[in-house]
């Protein structure tokens, strides 16, 4: 288990296993955030968030053109609860990879993700964790 992720509590590991859409953020090449509404996967063990897209969508691109230092941000809120996993962030089109995503995402949201012909999966190696009020 990741070091983070391995100080969790309990209660924070539940509220990021409920099925909620969350924010994730990503850095433009101009250093200016962009966040947008997605659908994720959390792998407490692994310490690895997965956001499926098209390699098109520009959250994907941003993380494309970071390269090895890019960072990203995916916080889930619910009211004033909220648990916010912070750290590098790489893009992939590799099957491996992806049929990971795929196989995730569709135990959480009990539905397959989009499978558009440019799909891709963003994932965050979790280094921080911040929240409140769980």
């Amino acid at each position: 288990m990741s070091p983070v992720t391995a100080e969790l509590p309990a209660a924070a590991r539940a509220f990021l296993a409920r099925p909620h859409v969350a924010t994730l953020t990503t850095l433009r090449p101009d250093g200016t955030p962009h966040v947008t509404p997605v659908r994720f996967t959390f792998e407490a063990a692994a310490g690895l968030v997965r956001v499926t897209t098209r390699a098109a969508a520009r959250k994907a691109r941003n993380v494309a053109a970071g390269g090895p230092t890019a960072r990203g941000a995916l916080c889930q809120a619910d009211g004033f609860r909220w648990v916010t996993l912070e750290g590098r962030t790489a893009v992939t089109d590799d099957a491996t990879r992806l049929a990971d995503a795929v196989r995730c995402y569709t135990a959480r949201y009990r539905v397959a993700p989009p499978t558009p012909p440019d799909l891709v999966v963003i994932e965050i190696s979790v280094e921080r964790v911040l929240s409140l009020n769980v």
